[in-house]
């Protein structure tokens, strides 16, 4: 089954000039980094495109696909109704160039911090907005199917769970009798 493709992330070019004053910033904090500038600078300039180019974000039906990787092609699907929260961030450097970042945190995702993070999204907060509102629909219609589910089924599957419990009381009762 294919999901239909709502919207997709573009990335602004800005991150390249970013990425690139952030490493130049390192080495002159760093001091020893200092003699190196100009190979670190060449470096990201060069790398920093495919990286950008190697990006990507889809959201879906059902999901948040992302991709990025030049060489170590990386790709994380995220099922909208594990969204706990979309972050939306900007520090200084990144107020400079008009950039923000997306986090993705999930529901059972082990460790601190993002599942994923997104650099340099065009329009951030409309696609924030849009991630957020297709997980309230997603969200909506699936209660809405198991309220108006047939009385039938609801009431098979009753039956079933009372089965399933008689069931256990006659093994509890049998596991007490062999013990005494």
């Amino acid at each position: 089954m294919t999901e239909t493709s709502l919207l997709s992330a573009s990335f602004d070019p800005k991150v390249k000039q970013y990425w690139l004053l952030l490493g130049i910033f390192t080495c002159v904090i760093s001091m020893v980094g200092i003699p190196f500038i100009p190979i670190v600078a060449l470096i990201i300039w060069l790398v920093a495109g495919r990286i950008l180019a190697a990006m990507s974000a889809t959201l879906l039906t059902r999901k948040l696909v992302v991709k990025r990787g030049v060489f170590f092609k990386e790709e994380k699907s995220i099922p909208l109704e594990k969204i706990t929260d979309v972050a939306l961030s900007q520090g200084p450097l990144m107020r400079q160039f008009g950039l923000y970042r997306l986090s993705f945190e999930t529901a059972g995702q082990s460790g601190q911090g993002a599942l994923v993070s997104l650099l340099g999204v065009v329009d951030a907060e409309t696609f924030r907005e849009v991630i957020l509102k297709q997980k309230d629909e997603m969200t909506q219609s699936s209660s809405t199917k198991a309220e108006h589910q047939p009385e039938d089924s609801q009431l098979e599957l009753l039956r079933s769970l009372t089965y399933s419990v008689k069931n256990i009381e006659q093994m509890l009762v049998t596991l007490l009798d062999e013990k005494r």
